[in-house]
């Protein structure tokens, strides 16, 4: 078994639009690792709200994701968010990771990519459409918990 990275002081999640992947990943490692690491998200768009089938996977493991507010690179920067403050950025889409690699001309910034499955055109049905987003809400813990090891159960149970 690998060692684990300590938790950083600050990460942003980004992704498309801010209303899949990145808030889902948001929001689980607050719940996983607590408030001591500073967690945001932000999409290389924002003209989509938080997805509902997002807020319902991530309900199901004591995740609220319903009161996310979606924001793009650019609002974040107009919010007073400074993208080169993080101590790590995580893509977690090839278009978010071209985004974050333009930025990073101008700011140092520690970049990670881990490609997680778009699921928003997956399935036909309403279950299959749900095991879509269980796949990728899983696929983001399992990237988690082998960079920051498994969940701080104390922290998890008093935020459930």
């Amino acid at each position: 078994m690998s060692a684990t990275a300590p938790l950083p002081g600050s990460v942003l999640f980004c992704c498309d639009q801010n209303s899949v992947r990145s808030p889902m990943a948001e929001g689980i490692m607050k719940k996983f690792y607590g408030r001591d690491t500073y967690v945001q998200s932000a999409g290389v768009r924002s003209d989509l709200e938080i997805d509902g089938f997002a807020i319902a996977v991530c309900a199901e493991i004591g995740v609220e994701l319903s009161r996310h507010r979606v924001r793009s690179f650019d609002e974040m920067q107009d919010w007073g968010d400074d993208i080169s403050a993080f101590d790590l950025v995580v893509a977690l889409s090839s278009a978010s990771e071209a985004r974050v690699l333009e930025l990073s001309q101008y700011f140092h910034m520690n970049v990670a990519y881990w490609p997680i499955p778009d699921p928003t055109s997956s399935g036909e049905s309403r279950d299959a459409r749900l095991q879509a987003y269980r796949d990728t809400r899983d696929a983001i813990i399992r990237h988690l918990t082998d960079r920051w090891g498994p969940p701080n159960a104390a922290t998890s149970l008093a935020q459930a």
